[in-house]
């Protein structure tokens, strides 16, 4: 039989290789914080973007004192 090579996926493991002891992937907790730290980061990125749209809206309107427009809280 030519050409064949020992029973395994693509990277030499050979199928009876995984251990019982050891994860085949990432555990829940590592994906809910990964799925939390992605959200976050989206949050942040759209806040931004907002009041980055807000102060380019106060200076193409032609006013002068868009730095303290653009912050809502003042």
């Amino acid at each position: 039989m030519r050409g064949e090579t020992p029973q395994g996926d693509e990277h030499g493991e050979e199928q009876g290789d995984h251990r019982p002891d050891q994860p085949a992937g990432p555990s829940g907790k590592t994906l809910l914080i990964a799925a939390l730290v992605v959200v976050a980061l989206g949050y942040f990125l759209s806040v931004k973007l907002h009041e980055m749209g807000r102060l380019q809206d106060c200076v193409m309107s032609g006013r002068r004192n868009c730095a303290s427009a653009a912050d809502p809280s003042q």
